[in-house]
């Protein structure tokens, strides 16, 4: 089976030298690239081609990690890709992450893409538990990455539920309290609302601020014996050296600067360290593998040369780096300040429309209550008119009555002188004719009164009609209304009915921009310890609110010793002051006797 495999091996080399092309697949935190490489190409030329794909500047943090056997290795730049002991089938699969980390992700981080790649991974190690994060860190670290990912909270487009899908805490913080998927998703959008207005990269660049004070940040462990043969830790990051006991992972033991430290080796297993005091021992350890060992050794390397270069003046490519990422700042920022200003327009736009929509419906409900007052006065004069007709008629059957009574009444007169008696009953009924008469003129002057009465009414009404109208005239005569803190050259050229024009639109960089952009950041560095003891209380303040919900069984050894040093007050750089403050030589010897 072994000389099978050996002559697999073999054919297969002898067809990719025949080819002399080989396929590689790349694997980014986000992303898979394939390229196809000539047999010759050392480490470099595939690692600079994977750096130009993504447009990343800032190589020296990356490199290209493969899996060998029970551990992990980094392609060497100056040895060639087929010479690495890596798996031989194609696509030959290499990982390209983060090897060395920064000490302050804020101020060395310049590209976009070099700090999105370490959100990215960073954030995976935090959820995958490779780096341990208290349960109120977990929290508010996650409401950055909905920020970076969602933009501003909107309650109307971010409902309930909305991060259902979403990995955003460790399963052992939520497996340590007693709380629903609702209740840790409401705790992680009641922080979230808070971060409106942050971009993207803003929103990274505080997961990052956050994330780089945790304990397991950017620190690789490594098992190791001392001379004694007792099994330690040896965790090496930006910072230096520093030495655990298995069981905790949090707080070492002893830790030596780089800046302490004067040369590195190994010979087979064991790994020798020399300080820069020339009075203390070299300090030695070994490892379980001579593989383990080059890997501390490229580490170091690597971590050592970046501590010392980011004490030294930046070089050229640096300093342009960072004077394109300044101006790129000064644009980006500029940039949102013109659409803000926009935003505020297409609002006020908005608010002016819905305020001229308003006052039409107004208007409109104006006309009709007028339109339907004039046709209710139309009805009143209408009838009105036909009253006053019926008692003009009235008035005048009644007068005709009236004279007839008369008529008779004088004919009685004549008969009266008739005789006595006959004047005695004509006299009579005279009298009842007078009193009928009476009666009738009476109810003929009533009627005449109503009826004059009727005509001032149904003049009235006329009046009113004619008054109707004339409102209804001025009502659809009325001019539109304009407001006018507005002009039509503010409005946002995509609204409806309003002329908006940004043709002239231009920005120019002047030295006083890019003076007051220093000062701005000037100002951020003095109100930085404000910054950080706010964040301090709003972790307090979540913890606060779900301690009550833990479950203390369920702690692991490592939440354990994360809250005995809270209570003691203990912090990664407290710690590692404390630790350096004592001498190499005393260092040295309390490892010995470890």
């Amino acid at each position: 089976m072994a000389s099978a495999l050996a002559s697999k091996i073999g054919l297969n080399s002898l067809l990719r030298k025949q080819a002399k092309t080989f396929s590689v697949r790349i694997v980014t935190m986000d992303a898979e690239m394939e390229f196809s490489c000539e047999v010759k190409w050392k480490g470099k030329d595939l690692f600079d081609l994977v750096c130009r794909t993504l447009g990343l500047r800032e190589t020296w943090f990356f490199g290209l990690q493969y899996n060998v056997k029970d551990t992990v290795a980094w392609l060497k730049m100056d040895k060639k890709v087929l010479d690495h002991d890596i798996p031989k089938e194609e696509p030959i699969t290499l990982n390209f992450l983060a090897k060395f980390y920064p000490e302050n992700a804020e101020e060395e981080l310049v590209q976009d893409i070099t700090q999105h790649l370490f959100f990215l991974q960073v954030k995976k190690k935090i959820l995958e538990e490779e780096i341990y994060c208290p349960p109120e860190a977990s929290v508010l670290l996650a409401s950055y990455a909905v920020q970076a990912k969602y933009g501003d909270y909107d309650p109307n487009v971010h409902k309930p539920g909305f991060l259902a899908q979403e990995e955003l805490l460790p399963k052992r913080v939520i497996h340590l309290y007693q709380m629903t998927a609702e209740m840790w998703e409401e705790r992680i959008t009641a922080c979230y609302a808070e971060h409106r207005g942050r971009t993207r990269d803003e929103a990274e660049t505080e997961y990052l601020k956050i994330a780089q004070d945790l304990e397991m940040y950017g620190v690789n462990y490594f098992f190791i014996r001392n001379k004694k043969g007792t099994d330690l830790l040896l965790g090496v990051d930006a910072l230096g050296l520093h030495i655990y006991d298995p069981e905790n992972k949090l707080t070492p033991k002893i830790s030596f600067p780089w800046n302490e430290i004067r040369n590195i080796s190994y010979s087979d297993k064991e790994f020798a360290i020399k300080p820069l005091d020339k009075k203390a021992d070299v300090f030695k350890f070994n490892s379980s593998k001579l593989r383990v060992n080059k890997l501390i050794l490229q580490l170091c390397i690597g971590n050592h040369d970046l501590f010392m270069r980011r004490r030294r003046v930046d070089s050229l490519e640096v300093q342009q780096m960072k004077s394109q990422a300044r101006e790129e700042k000064a644009r980006k920022q500029m940039e949102r300040q013109r659409l803000a200003r926009e935003k505020h327009l297409r609002e006020e736009a908005e608010r002016a429309r819905d305020e001229l929509e308003r006052r039409l419906l107004q208007l409109q409900d104006e006309a009709q209550m007028a339109n339907d007052a004039l046709l209710r006065s139309e009805e009143t004069a209408d009838l009105l008119a036909e009253k006053a007709q019926i008692a003009e008629e009235e008035a005048k059957l009644l007068a005709q009555k009236a004279a007839e009574a008369e008529q008779e009444m004088q004919r009685i007169k004549v008969t009266a002188i008739r005789s006595e008696e006959e004047k005695r009953l004509m006299e009579q009924k005279m009298l009842e004719a007078e009193m009928l008469a009476l009666k009738m003129a009476e109810e003929s002057e009533r009627r005449a009164k109503e009826a004059e009465q009727l005509k001032q009414d149904l003049q009235e009404a006329r009046e009113s009609e004619r008054r109707a109208k004339h409102k209804l005239l001025e009502i659809t005569s009325k001019p539109a209304y304009v407001p006018t803190n507005l002009s039509a050259n503010s409005m946002p050229p995509d609204i409806p009915s309003f002329n908006f024009s940004t043709e002239n639109l231009t920005f120019d960089f002047k030295d006083t921009d890019m003076k007051r952009l220093s000062m701005e950041i000037e100002k951020e560095k003095v109100e930085y310890m404000e910054k950080s003891k706010h964040l301090q209380e709003q972790l307090n303040e979540l913890k606060t609110e779900i301690e009550s919900l833990k479950l203390r069984e369920r702690e692991t050894p490592l939440d354990i010793l994360h809250n005995e040093n809270a209570e003691k007050g203990t912090s990664k750089q407290s710690n590692f002051k404390k630790l350096t403050l004592q001498s190499t030589k005393s260092r040295v010897a309390f490892f010995e006797e470890l």
